[in-house]
């Protein structure tokens, strides 16, 4: 696997793994907090939800310099992370990057 592929793969993976802990944090985390009133949920799933947040924004940086992306595409992925959903709707155009980039040259 070449390095420009390795990046979109690790792009995409921590993408999805950002998704997740995002919507867990909100469609089940904050219900049991509010509505059940167990603060606990919200408390470990958001530390790892931030932890993860944190590895999403390295990893968009990572991508946009080493794969030399234009400043709409970066605010794109920025964004992204604030939106419920939108981190898969992205990986969909990822998992094309990616296997384009390990497709051999001929």
């Amino acid at each position: 696997m070449n390095t420009k592929a390795k990046i979109i793969r690790d792009l995409r993976v921590i993408g999805i793994t950002e998704g997740i802990s995002f919507l867990v944090l909100l469609l089940i985390a904050m219900p049991m907090k509010y509505i059940y009133g167990n603060p606990l949920p919200v408390k470990y799933t958001g530390w790892a939800h931030g932890v993860l947040f944190m590895a999403y924004i390295f990893a968009v940086l990572r991508a946009a310099y080493a794969l030399k992306w234009n400043l709409k595409r970066i605010a794109l992925f920025m964004i992204a992370s604030f939106l419920p959903l939108a981190t898969f709707i992205l990986d969909s155009n990822l998992k094309k990057e990616q296997e384009a980039a390990e497709e051999p040259a001929i």
